[in-house]
């Protein structure tokens, strides 16, 4: 089988090419221009919102003989798509409208779409798929209209899909693979006890045990490995599935620094600042469906994500 996937030279990328190629599959990846020396497979580099995206894609995918689609290539920042919420949707949106024009056109029947939590309201209890979904900024909703896209090419198109909604990945399968564009919590956190810093704290007077947020972490290998099972499943089955990829359990952002500053060895007391705009609560998976329905869940723990992000610190 050949694999195309969008957005593979990045952190999670990397770590799907990695499963892959593991197992035997081929790979092909279309990223930024930039990143071309990130991966050892056909590569080709465009910027998947531009206008003549659909053709090249559609072209090389049929020169690569791709049988599926992982889209992983998104926008993800929480803060920047509140400040640039129309360009979140021209990079997120527009970039997947140009890869199912190009999977209709190169005959591809098998799509697998980065979705996130980001598509849920806050909840003080773990979020089954089939929860209220109310994004709680920009970033959220072009994951959102994402999947609805996804959805729609699958049924026009007789094709399967599946969005898989991630939780917070993190961790490493190896340091060569690791986070460094630090933007999320645990690399950011890294970053800061290398060098001496106290971490960040944004808001501490949420509704929870401790005032901070709580978040569901989730192994990238395991996140890695979710991938490949719904891949091996969409053969059969409705048009379109859906499925959490957490653990099912939280941990606060104070939690996971004081965690992570035992592993480390650093003494550190975290920096409080405001809330930022568009962070939610409280977001923990229910993963039981993604279990009863294709075997799969997390094999690893907080700390082994957390250890694991320590020790491929760079």
């Amino acid at each position: 089988m050949t694999i195309l996937v969008t957005g593979g030279a990045g952190y999670i990328g990397r770590h799907v090419i990695r499963a892959l190629t593991a197992r035997g599959d081929a790979v092909a990846v279309v990223d930024l221009p930039e990143l071309a020396d990130r991966v050892e497979t056909p590569f080709l580099g465009l910027d998947l919102a531009a206008p003549d995206a659909a053709a090249a894609v559609a072209a090389f995918a049929q020169s690569q003989g791709a049988d599926a689609i992982v889209h992983l290539a998104a926008r993800k920042r929480v803060d920047e798509s509140v400040v640039r919420p129309e360009w979140y949707r021209s990079q997120n949106v527009g970039g997947l409208t140009n890869v199912l024009v190009a999977a209709r056109g190169a005959g591809i029947e098998r799509i697998v779409f980065s979705s996130t939590a980001a598509v849920y309201a806050s909840s003080d209890r773990p979020v089954t798929e089939d929860d209220r979904l109310a994004p709680a900024n920009p970033y959220g909703e072009t994951k959102l209209e994402g999947e609805r896209l996804v959805t729609e090419f699958a049924e026009a198109a007789h094709a399967r899909s599946a969005s898989l909604r991630y939780f917070n990945v993190a961790g490493a399968d190896h340091p060569s693979l690791a986070e460094r564009e630090a933007h999320n919590l645990i690399p950011l956190v890294v970053r800061k006890l290398v060098v001496g810093e106290a971490p960040v704290i944004f808001g501490d007077d949420y509704p929870t045990s401790d005032g901070t947020c709580v978040r569901d972490y989730i192994h990238v290998a395991d996140l890695a490995d979710a991938h490949l099972v719904a891949l091996d499943a969409l053969g059969d089955g409705p048009a379109h599935r859906v499925y959490n990829v957490g653990t099912g359990e939280g941990a606060s952002v104070r939690e996971v620094i004081e965690r992570l500053a035992r592993i480390s060895g650093v003494d550190t007391v975290p920096q409080v600042e405001p809330r930022r705009p568009g962070d939610p609560a409280i977001v923990v998976a229910d993963p039981s469906r993604i279990d009863s329905e294709l075997g799969w869940h997390a094999q690893r723990t907080l700390d082994d994500i957390l250890v694991s992000a320590w020790n491929a610190r760079g």
